[in-house]
Formats: C-alpha cells, sequence, structure tokens
C-alpha cells in the first residue's frame, strides 16, 4: 500500500511538471493570495513576485514556508519549486513570513511594510504563547496594539466594552488572575490613553522594541542530545546559538556568539560548533533527523550571514532605503504638523463659533427680559394713567360740591336776619356748614394733591418706557454688528481656511530639524527605558494581588526568579559568553 500511495504521489508530481502553470496560495499575516507560476519558476522567482506584490525591499528577513510531516521547511532560492517537497495538492499552500529577526527593531527595519509584518508575527507568537510574555508587559503591548487599530484614544467614541471582541491577551495571563475581562479593559484602556499623538507606524515600533527583549523572542528552539544523550534544547537567533534544558526556554545553560564561532557542521545527523578560540573545546550535538539540522544549518548561515552584514557599512541599497525612508518621515512629519495645525484652527474656530452662539443666547435672553420689562412698564403706566384720571374726576366732584355749600352757606347768611331764634340756628347750622365746607376743602386738597402725585408716577413711567425701548434698541443693535473680542469684519458667515496659508515647502530645514529630533531621542533613550520599567513595575503592582499563584506556569515562576535576581535576557547573554563550553 505504501509503494502504491508513493507511485500515485511520483504520478502526480510528474503530471505537475508536465503542465506548464501552477497554482500557489501565499498566506501572509493579513491575507492570502494566489498566483500563477511556470513549471520551470525557481523559489527565488516565486518569493521576488511575493514581495513585489507587497512593495517589500527588505527581503532579507523573509522566507517561503511549508509544513511536511511533523516539521517545517522553508523554501529553497536557488531550487525549482516543484523540484522540492512542497505538499502536493493544488494550489499549493506557502506562507509568507519572518525568517530572521533583527538585532534591533527601531534600528534595522527601514521600511513601514516590513515593520507592519514583523509586528503582526511577533503579536501572534505572543498571543498562542510561542513568546513567553510576563503579565504587566502583555497589558502593555495590548495597549500599543489597540492605538496601532483606533489611533488615539477618544473617550466619546471608545466607550466601555469596545474590546470586547479583540483578541488581546494571552489565554495563560487571563487565568492567572480574578479579573473580569471589564477589569483587563480598564487597565489596557488606561495605557492606551497615554500612547496619544503617536501614529499607527510609531505604535506598533513601540511595541516590537519591547517584544524584542522578551526571553524567548526571535529564538528558533530544536530539540538535541549531547555527547552523554543528554536531552537538551538549541536556541539559534540573531545574536548566536543557546543551550537550554528541555523545560527551561528562558535561561541558556551557554551560549555561543556568532562572532566567536569559527565554523559550524554536521555529519549525518552530528552537530560540530568549533569555537574560534582554538583553545575552547568544541562543542558536539545529535539532533533527532537529517531534515532538522539542515533546518539549522540554514538558520545559522542566514543569521551569522546577517550578524556580520550589521556590523558592516551599509550597502549603497541600503543606504539609498534608509535616504528614502527619512525623507519619507520627514515628509509625513511635515503633513503630520500641517494636519495638527488645520486641526488646530479648526478647533480655534469651532470654539468661537460656540462663543459667538453663547454670546448670542445670552442677548437674546436680555433682549426677552428688557421686552418683558418694557411690557411691565405699558401696563404699570396704563394702571397709573386710569388712577389719575379717576383721582381728577373725584377732585371736580369735591371742588363742585365745596361750591355748593359755599353758596349755601350765602343764602344761610341772608336768611339769618329774620329772627334771633333763625339766627342762633342760622349761626349753628352755619358753623355746621362752615364745619362741613372745611372737610371738603381739605378733602379737595388732599384729592388734588394726590392727583397731582398720580401725574408725577405717569411721567415717571413713561419715561421708564422711553428707557427701556431705548435699552432693547441698543441691545438688539449689538447682538446684529458685534462680536466679543472681534472687529465687525472678522468672522464670516462660513469659515474657510486658506490652503495656500497652510502649505509647508519641503526644505533642508525640515531634514535637519528630524536629524536633531533623532539625536534628541537617542540622548534621551535612557531616560525612557526608566520611563517603561516604572510603568511595568506599576502594572504589575496593581495586579498583584490577583494573582492566583496556584496557576502559574514553569516559564512564569522561572521569569519571576530571574526578575527577582535582576537578569535579563541581554544580561544573561553576556555573563554566559564568558564561561568555558564544555
Amino acid at each position: 500500500m505504501a509503494s502504491a500511495l508513493a507511485a500515485k504521489m511520483g504520478f502526480n508530481s510528474l503530471m505537475r511538471k508536465q503542465a506548464r502553470n501552477f497554482n500557489v496560495r501565499i498566506c501572509t499575516m493579513e491575507s492570502d493570495m494566489e498566483f500563477s507560476c511556470e513549471v520551470k519558476w525557481k523559489g527565488k522567482d516565486l518569493f521576488d513576485l511575493v514581495c513585489r506584490t507587497l512593495g517589500l525591499r527588505e527581503t532579507w528577513f523573509f522566507g517561503l514556508r511549508y509544513d511536511i510531516k511533523d516539521t517545517v521547511a522553508w523554501l529553497k532560492m536557488e531550487k525549482k519549486v516543484l523540484d522540492q517537497e512542497v505538499p502536493k495538492e493544488e494550489p499549493i499552500t506557502l506562507h509568507f513570513l519572518a525568517k530572521f529577526y533583527p538585532e534591533n527593531a527601531e534600528e534595522e527595519l527601514v521600511q513601514d511594510i516590513t515593520q507592519h509584518l514583523f509586528f503582526l508575527q511577533v503579536k501572534k507568537k505572543i498571543l498562542e504563547e510561542e513568546i513567553h510574555c510576563p503579565p504587566e508587559a502583555s497589558v502593555l503591548l495590548a495597549s500599543y496594539a489597540v492605538h496601532a487599530k483606533y489611533g488615539d484614544y477618544d473617550p466619546s467614541v471608545h466607550n466601555p466594552g469596545f474590546l470586547a471582541e479583540e483578541d488581546l491577551l494571552p489565554k495563560r495571563v487571563i487565568n492567572l488572575y480574578q479579573m473580569t475581562a471589564e477589569m483587563w479593559e480598564e487597565r489596557i484602556t488606561a495605557c492606551y490613553a497615554e500612547h496619544r499623538g503617536r501614529t499607527r507606524d510609531e505604535a506598533e515600533m513601540e511595541y516590537l522594541k519591547i517584544a524584542q527583549d522578551l526571553d524567548m523572542y526571535g529564538v528558533n528552539y530544536f530539540l538535541i542530545r549531547n555527547k552523554k544523550g543528554t536531552d537538551l534544547l538549541l536556541g539559534v537567533d540573531a545574536l548566536g546559538l543557546h543551550i537550554y534544558e528541555p523545560d527551561n526556554r528562558l535561561t541558556p545553560k551557554c551560549s555561543f556568539p556568532w562572532n566567536e564561532i569559527r565554523n559550524i557542521s554536521y555529519s549525518d545527523k552530528e552537530f560540530t560548533i568549533k569555537p574560534l578560540d582554538k583553545k575552547t573545546n568544541v562543542f558536539k550535538f545529535n539532533s533527532s533527523r537529517l531534515r532538522v539540522n539542515k533546518l539549522i544549518l540554514q538558520l545559522c548561515i542566514g543569521n551569522h550571514d546577517l550578524f556580520m552584514r550589521r556590523r558592516r557599512v551599509d550597502s549603497l541599497e541600503v543606504q539609498q532605503m534608509k535616504a528614502q525612508a527619512r525623507e519619507e518621515r520627514a515628509r509625513k512629519q511635515v503633513e503630520r504638523q500641517r494636519l495638527q495645525r488645520e486641526k488646530q484652527l479648526r478647533e480655534e474656530a469651532e470654539r468661537a463659533r460656540d462663543e459667538l452662539e453663547r454670546r448670542l443666547m445670552q442677548l437674546q435672553d436680555e433682549a426677552h427680559m428688557a421686552n418683558e420689562a418694557l411690557l411691565r412698564s405699558e401696563q404699570t403706566a396704563d394702571l397709573l394713567a386710569e388712577k389719575a384720571q379717576i383721582a381728577e374726576e373725584e377732585a371736580k366732584l369735591l371742588a363742585q360740591k365745596a361750591a355748593e355749600a359755599e353758596t349755601e352757606m350765602q343764602r344761610i347768611k341772608v336768611t339769618a336776619i329774620r329772627g334771633q331764634e333763625e339766627r342762633r340756628l342760622m349761626e349753628q347750622k352755619m358753623l355746621e356748614a362752615e364745619m362741613l365746607a372745611l372737610k371738603m376743602a381739605e378733602e379737595s386738597e388732599r384729592r388734588a394733591k394726590e392727583a397731582e402725585q398720580l401725574k408725577q408716577d405717569l411721567q415717571e413711567a413713561k419715561e421708564s418706557e422711553r428707557r427701556a425701548k431705548h435699552k432693547l434698541l441698543e441691545i438688539t443693535s449689538r447682538a446684529v454688528y458685534t462680536s466679543p473680542g472681534l472687529p465687525p469684519d472678522s468672522m464670516p458667515p462660513d469659515l474657510s481656511f486658506s490652503r495656500e496659508n497652510l502649505s509647508f515647502d519641503f526644505k533642508d530645514t525640515d531634514m535637519k530639524r528630524l536629524s536633531m529630533e533623532i539625536e534628541k531621542e537617542k540622548v534621551e533613550y535612557m531616560e525612557k527605558s526608566k520611563h517603561l520599567q516604572e510603568q511595568l513595575n506599576e502594572l504589575k503592582t496593581e495586579i498583584e494581588s490577583l494573582k492566583l499563584k496556584e496557576r502559574e506556569t514553569p516559564l512564569d515562576i522561572i521569569h519571576n526568579k530571574n526578575t527577582e535576581q535582576g537578569t535579563s535576557k541581554h544580561s544573561n547573554f553576556k555573563k554566559l559568553t564568558r564561561f568555558t563550553y564544555t
């Protein structure tokens, strides 16, 4: 049956070679692409096509990987695609991934697309726990990933729960603490809010700068055995070769820097590492399969070539790429400044508009109050006029009665001569009439004074009405023709900005200023590192009380021990390279 299957596979391979074209699916970290390739194409032809499609020029970091049995392999550039052990079904599935990692992402990665692809791959490895990441660093990395996706934090847009569907933390970290999804989101959002002002590229670079200090970053692990038959792990990365115990992938037992290795070779399953110092013992180990040996050798050669390349003067192509990248960053900086100024002017205009609207509302309120006061004054004036008219009529009536009383008194005097008794009676009546006339005269005088007072009140009410009308006219005029702190013609009905006033020519001074900023960033590197460490310690302190110690993994325990001892990835490497290799 096995021979029949092999014969069938050989027949399929033969039929594929006889065809003119074959189909390939390339899986990248963001999307899949399909190509129709010619049978004669080599691995380099397909690889170059993918890089051109992506617009990628830093091709030396990447490769096309495929799965084979229980391991993986990378497509060889110099051999035809169909002559290699690629999957037999069509379309052939290959994965476009980073094969080699930089020592310092900020200094080595030039193109934005290169940085973005590394960001996606490292993020995936951290979430799938192929790279061990401590909880506090996971929260900080998650905040930069959120910033890279959503931009600046806006509390009016990013409401609680907006990260509910996002995969931001490793499952191991979530299970290690008694914290709800809302609590995790609250801490991630608090860090996210502090990153305001960064672009997507800057947020992704900050992510990589933190991730590259993780112990398992960029390390490819292989199971090996030394001459004594002891199981070990071989780690291959940008700095050199590292030997680990099987249950500890964080702290190597010994390391071989690339600049101290004279030769690496293998014969069948035995690998030999010859140090540059001939007095140092040769290190030999065995791996399980020949295919794994070939993969180890590929990674060693590639990492060593990049290690030496970093320590030489950049090639003309790289210098050109870096110059273009600096110009592009300068252009983006100028564009960002222009957009920021436009945004600032727009915000100022909106604030001025809001102030005008507020002032207009205030003036409208004052006008409404003045109208009400005027209406009340008019009503009071009408009431006082009515009262004055009534008082005047009453005064006329009293004056008429006083005249009648005077006439009656004269008549009584004329009739007084009729007799003594009548005179006495008349005198008495006259006295009474005089008293009545006096009272009526006093009442008439009082009524006349009251009428006069009402006339004065009426005049004052009319004067108040006149002042109220004058004030209303003044307020209305001010609302129409003026605005606070601005001349009448300074704010047109529709706010607009002249593009000529906001454009900026790209000059050498922009490049010089950018260079000065880069130098300033280098000077502030140590201070930023200290701030980053303080931020991580603060996050660790916040969540430490909620940790479930019994759920810690062996790698968590090793990491905590290394942290307590003050050891890190780079300090371990420097210390271990001083040991004698045995």
